[in-house]
């Protein structure tokens, strides 16, 4: 009877250095893509919308008139809090899916 070893078992250093730059290029390359992607957070029924890259950079913030109060601007402080945070939190998801993806479950220190 045969024993089976691990896929990748028994690889020259060589082709596993191969297959690290190789992720190591996807892993850049997606990086760069999710950099750019823009995500959408929205708060208080969507009266608050932010639009978030995927580097964490501001884009836009679109608030609709009748949620302004001049007596509660504390309120809409909230809302844009709340909107900002839920567009990064999309970001952040979709970059560990997709970076995951690529280093097939990994957890590698200081990637994300």
């Amino acid at each position: 009877m045969k024993a089976r070893l691990p896929q990748g078992y028994g690889q020259s250093r060589g082709d596993m250095l191969k297959q690290v730059q190789k992720m190591q290029e996807d892993m850049a390359a997606m990086q760069a893509e999710l950099a750019e992607r823009e995500y959408k957070g929205t708060a208080g029924g969507a009266m608050v919308e932010a639009t978030v890259k995927g580097d964490h950079t501001v884009v836009k913030v679109e608030i609709k008139p009748e949620v302004i109060d001049p007596d509660d601007a504390e309120m809409l402080g909230d809302l844009v809090a709340a909107a900002v945070n839920a567009a990064m939190a999309a970001a952040t998801e979709d970059s560990e899916k997709e970076m995951g993806a690529i280093t097939g479950g990994l957890n590698i220190p200081g990637l994300m």
